[in-house]
């Protein structure tokens, strides 16, 4: 089939590797120059596990191709994929949909023959009748179906994610547009369930999921802090709530808080909604109070633990929202970061992946390091505030000799298993008291 989708962020760009490693030919469009320019010239914008390969592959074959023209990838397409940014909006939390809707209004005119104009994107109910709307109004020849086509790629997973995927939804009214979204998921068949619902059904789907996620965690959040002041293990709560089946053992890790493109924007807008349609969300509005503040309390544990020493140095390790990306929208680590920094924190910071793009963000408030150990350089504390699995490998006999103090503030319980008060570190994980 020929494919166009517009975007190419962390959504358009696997999604559209994908379905050229899967036979189809795709063309991608994007407003930004440069970034068009390099993924022409074999330069991948993102970072995600196991998607240069694939990129580099298709991009060879010429069955992945970039342009900055709508035009030429939408006319002799049989679908065209939204997958645009919905920010939220910085007052009201909802999503901002003026990029949905310029892509729609864009792409009207180009469409010639039957196409089915699927919204990768996550956007709230009702979209999809305006994305139509909005064709119709500028091409009423169009011959067409708007349906939803929510994602459920997890970043660092997104290659994984697309290709072994939970389900595929599709929000659909048309037999016509089924049968053109069967086809295109055809490879899909007898591997997971390709469920066909409402189009409004599809919008909410993704939203009830990420939101209902981003509960589960703060909720073993909220029960970490009470293990904490009750002398409880929540390790050993999480593994026993996990065994059973109905509440199952996946985001049962406790941690600094949801962050990332999707759980603070989907839960934001989801509240919003509620309001909307008069139907308000309290568990979601709760939750959503409750990761706000701990970034802060988090914070406020580092803070605490070099309260003592003048001019402390605290090593951060890890920027990126979590492992696998190097994303740091509303990444709980560097909201952290910019809380120490209001309190003159003297940082110097690590990432594998995530330091270019801090960068962007920080600037020179923080210092930089090349790896682990040079962050943790003469520090009085070192913060893990992202779960990269290279943090877990690290040398503790190696990492004291050269921390000025002896302190970690380990906020993904990355270090745990190590017991690195037996090497003479003073060591503060979460969910289990010091003493217990």
């Amino acid at each position: 089939m020929k494919i166009a989708i517009i975007g190419t962020g962390y959504v358009g760009l696997p999604t559209g590797v994908g379905f050229a490693e899967l036979g189809n030919e795709v063309v991608c469009v994007d407003k930004q120059a440069e970034k068009v320019a390099a993924l022409k010239a074999g330069v991948l914008t993102i970072f995600e596990v196991g998607l240069e390969e694939l990129f580099q592959k298709n991009v060879k074959n010429q069955r992945l191709q970039f342009t900055l023209d709508t035009k030429e990838a939408v006319h002799d397409a049989d679908v065209v994929l939204i997958a645009v940014g919905t920010p939220p909006n910085p007052v009201t939390k909802e999503a901002d949909l003026q990029y949905i809707y310029a892509a729609a209004e864009e792409m009207a005119a180009y469409l010639n023959g039957y196409t089915v104009v699927a919204t990768k994107s996550t956007v709230p109910v009702g979209t999809g009748d305006e994305i139509e709307k909005i064709i119709r109004g500028k091409n009423p020849n169009a011959d067409f179906d708007a349906v939803s086509l929510p994602e459920f790629l997890r970043e660092g997973f997104a290659v994984h994610d697309f290709f072994e995927p939970d389900r595929v939804v599709v929000g659909a009214d048309s037999q016509r547009a089924k049968a053109i979204m069967a086809e295109l998921y055809k490879p899909f068949v007898g591997k997971t369930e390709l469920m066909f619902v409402k189009r409004r059904s599809a919008e909410t789907i993704k939203y009830a999921s990420n939101a209902f996620l981003a509960m589960k965690i703060h909720y073993i959040n909220e029960m970490a802090d009470f293990c904490e002041k009750a002398g409880a293990d929540i390790f050993e709560v999480a593994k026993g709530m996990g065994a059973d089946k109905r509440i199952g053992n996946r985001f049962l890790n406790p941690g600094p808080g949801y962050g990332g493109s999707c759980f603070p924007k989907d839960t934001n807008a989801m509240a919003c909604m509620g309001k909307k349609y008069g139907a308000p969300l309290s568990l979601i509005e709760a939750a959503i109070r409750g990761n706000d503040l701990r970034k802060t309390k988090m914070a406020e544990r580092i803070l605490k633990a070099v309260k003592q020493i003048p001019s402390a140095k605290i090593a951060v390790w890890g920027l990126a929202f979590k492992n696998g990306t190097d994303d740091i929208r509303e990444s709980p680590a560097m909201q952290i970061v910019e809380q120490m920094l209001k309190n003159n924190a003297d940082i110097c910071a690590y990432d594998p992946k995530a330091v270019t793009n801090a960068k962007k963000v920080l600037n020179d408030k923080v210092k930089y390091a090349q790896s682990a150990l040079e962050a943790a350089k003469d520090a009085d504390v070192v913060a893990v505030l992202t779960e990269w699995p290279e943090f877990a490998e690290v040398n503790l006999t190696e990492l004291k000799s050269i921390m000025k103090t002896p302190k970690i503030v380990d906020l993904r319980n990355m270090l745990k298993e190590k017991n690195p008060q037996n090497e003479g570190f003073e060591y503060w994980c979460i969910g289990k008291r010091d003493d217990a």
